[in-house]
């Protein structure tokens, strides 16, 4: 079928197929669920008002890969790089631990797996797209140049060709090829935490048994039982607020002043950032029973400790994206995972 004889319905379909993928990858480039699913959407608009300019001499999909590029690069060209809160500042002794918010464009932003990986009957290549969502690798990703960014995500992550990046950014392949070596250097260079996170895929019985350990701590709230868990240099995040936390005294220390009101909370599995999390519910604060959502947890494991505990503050946001509801009932201990 050329896309001469395409009706309406045959094109959506054709354009809907490529949509999580493309998410993905905008996501990748620009580290916000939110304009990584503006960004596709234009990507839609645009294919479909010019489908009748489509001549078919490259597939759809990279067409739509082109599209996507340059309407990435166009969103990133005032600048704006996402980070993480160990990314902007020093890491600050719990005796000065303040809550300091900053604007939502300052933050690298977390996705529900399933809106950015495909399916995929490839192992390895399932792994590699799940690696290449992980905070560490997005964080490492956003201080790259756009350019550079959509080169190493469409070579490395995306396997695809030094000639057919090319032809899609109008460049040489002389060109690919020493922006992907600076790129990889620039992403060597980087040595931060989480950045030595390792989850199986699936979980793997040590990982499951130390999740299932994590869930009773916490909503047990035992410092005991989760010091037992928490790498000696795991650290904590709490975006919007640029506070980060490192080591268990300070992290356990926070939980049990700051933090407190967390006392009692429920947890409730969520696959995000290719990572194992947990949307936390807390006591509602209005009384009456129930549970009020707090945070979406993501969880970095190595070696059988939690290396990093990040949790995203802003529920208004995450919970709808995440497909969890705004209020769990008393005796509610679980809902089904969201999307």
């Amino acid at each position: 079928m050329t896309n001469g004889t395409a009706t309406p319905t045959d094109l959506d379909a054709r354009l809907e197929a490529h949509r999580t993928e493309l998410t993905g990858y905008c996501y990748r480039m620009l580290g916000s669920s939110f304009e990584a699913e503006d960004a596709v959407q234009d990507t839609m608009i645009r294919a479909w008002r010019s489908y009748d300019r489509f001549e078919g001499r490259s597939s759809l999909r990279s067409w739509l890969y082109r599209i996507a590029t340059n309407v990435c690069l166009d969103m990133l060209t005032a600048g704006n790089k996402r980070a993480r809160p160990m990314d902007l500042t020093e890491s600050t002794p719990l005796a000065q631990a303040a809550l300091s918010p900053r604007p939502d464009n300052t933050w690298l932003e977390p996705v529900p797996d399933a809106r950015v990986l495909p399916t995929t009957d490839d192992p390895a290549e399932a792994a590699v797209a799940k690696e290449s969502v992980r905070l560490a690798f997005m964080a490492a990703l956003q201080r790259l140049p756009a350019k550079q960014r959509a080169v190493l995500i469409l070579r490395e992550v995306l396997a695809w060709k030094a000639a057919e990046v090319a032809e899609l950014l109008d460049t040489s392949v002389a060109s690919v090829n020493s922006a992907l070596q600076r790129a990889r250097a620039t992403l060597a260079e980087q040595q931060e935490p989480g950045a030595t996170a390792a989850v199986s895929d699936p979980l793997d019985e040590d990982q499951q048994k130390l999740l299932d350990r994590y869930v009773a701590a916490f909503e047990g709230y035992d410092m005991t039982a989760l010091t037992a868990l928490l790498h000696e240099d795991a650290v904590m995040t709490m975006p919007p607020f640029d506070l980060w936390l490192t080591g268990v005294r300070d992290i356990t220390g926070f939980m049990t002043t700051l933090g407190a009101p967390c006392a009692g909370s429920r947890l409730v599995p969520v696959q995000v950032n290719g990572l194992p999390g947990f949307a936390q519910y807390k006591p509602d604060p209005e009384g009456g029973g129930g549970f009020t959502p707090w945070a979406v947890q993501v969880l970095e494991i190595s070696d059988g400790r939690i290396t990093g505990f990040h949790c995203f503050l802003d529920t208004k946001r995450w919970f709808p994206l995440f497909g969890l509801p705004l209020h769990l009932e008393a005796e509610t201990d679980q809902v089904e995972e969201g999307a």
